[in-house]
């Protein structure tokens, strides 16, 4: 891909997110989701590989589905309120219908079998593209009608998601395919809590963000895509691995890392509403993701591979570590003692 075709993809990238989360009409919240999705096809499908042309054509076809239904429910809400307002989404039936449309274009379950083979196909910089800049608008979009949705769906997805996003990412040995099932287990934390506390979940989305670009970008400098080559990848890098091991653990919520603060939050949150058995049902499922977590930090610094492995053992690192990696990681361990100054800003 040449870098002004890049440059435009790019550019086409940004403004159909900044469409989608700054208008308040649905039609310009459906433009700005179609030119997302156009935006991000050939990124995914630019290596030319057959797994990666299927990935795009899985994520076209599910991409556009949902967004059809999302014009659908615009479409039935405004004829029978005459609202086009995205806030006013007051008829049930299109609200269930923008309910299952948003969770279609996020990967939560039970309409997430997309997402783990789309993240596979892609290349790193895209997966983390898809994992974190295009989950935005779409959850915008539920921040923006949070009122208006039901209570019980979005509770069952989100138990679901954490269920299903600790479960599947057990026996994974690709590193994209388990921060896949990590973001669909992260997503059903941000869902839970939408109804009751909207801008704990934009911040969660911040700080998973966040991590998760650490994490990647770290993997994209070692080139790291599956387990046995992350155990030799700690010749490249040392210090670098060390820190992932940290992200990682941050990622799974181990206090004092960063990634404990949203899910305290949370906890706190739904305890506040009543919820004490529902904080406790998604406590224990995060202990799911917390063991191939676990796993991702003993590969990342393991100096020896327990077993004979294939890969070469690399003595230098062709991709140098940039400042923004070493930032992201930095803040990905350190900001739980900065929490008042955070929420206060929240």
């Amino acid at each position: 891909m040449s870098p002004l075709t890049k440059l435009a993809f790019s550019l086409s990238l940004l403004t159909g997110t900044t469409i989608t989360i700054s208008s308040n009409h649905w039609m310009m919240a459906w433009a700005g989701l179609e030119i997302n999705t156009l935006a991000i096809i050939p990124f995914i499908s630019k290596s030319h590989h057959p797994r990666a042309v299927e990935a795009a054509i899985k994520y076209f076809l599910v991409q556009a589905t949902a967004s059809a239904l999302i014009l659908f429910s615009s479409t039935i809400n405004a004829q029978l309120t005459g609202q086009w307002d995205i806030t006013q989404l007051t008829q049930p039936t299109a609200s269930l219908l923008l309910t299952t449309a948003v969770a279609m274009k996020l990967g939560l379950a039970p309409f997430h079998f997309w997402f783990p083979e789309v993240m596979q196909g892609s290349p790193m910089i895209t997966a983390l593209l898809l994992s974190t800049l295009m989950k935005l608008p779409p959850i915008t979009i539920l921040f923006l009608t949070a009122p208006s949705l039901n209570p019980l769906l979005l509770t069952t997805m989100a138990i679901a998601s954490a269920a299903i996003g600790g479960w599947m990412g057990l026996n994974q040995t690709q590193v994209r395919k388990i921060l896949a099932f990590s973001s669909i287990a992260h997503l059903g934390w941000m869902t839970i809590i939408l109804m009751y506390n909207p801008k704990l979940t934009m911040m969660t989305f911040y700080l998973y963000s966040m991590m998760t670009a650490a994490i990647f970008l770290t993997l994209n400098t070692t080139n790291s895509l599956k387990l046995p080559t992350m155990m030799t990848s700690w010749t490249k890098t040392p210090a670098l691995n060390a820190s992932l091991m940290l992200a990682l653990l941050s990622l799974a919520g181990l206090p004092p890392l960063t990634g404990f603060l949203p899910k305290w939050l949370i906890i706190q949150e739904l305890t506040k509403q009543e919820m004490s058995t529902t904080a406790m049902i998604i406590s224990m499922l995060s202990l799911l993701g917390l063991f191939f977590y676990l796993r991702l930090a003993y590969c990342s610094t393991i100096t020896l591979p327990p077993n004979t492995t294939n890969f070469m053992k690399q003595w230098y690192n062709k991709n140098p570590t940039n400042t923004p990696t070493s930032t992201l990681i930095s803040l990905s361990i350190l900001l739980l003692p900065l929490a008042p100054t955070i929420l206060t800003i929240a």
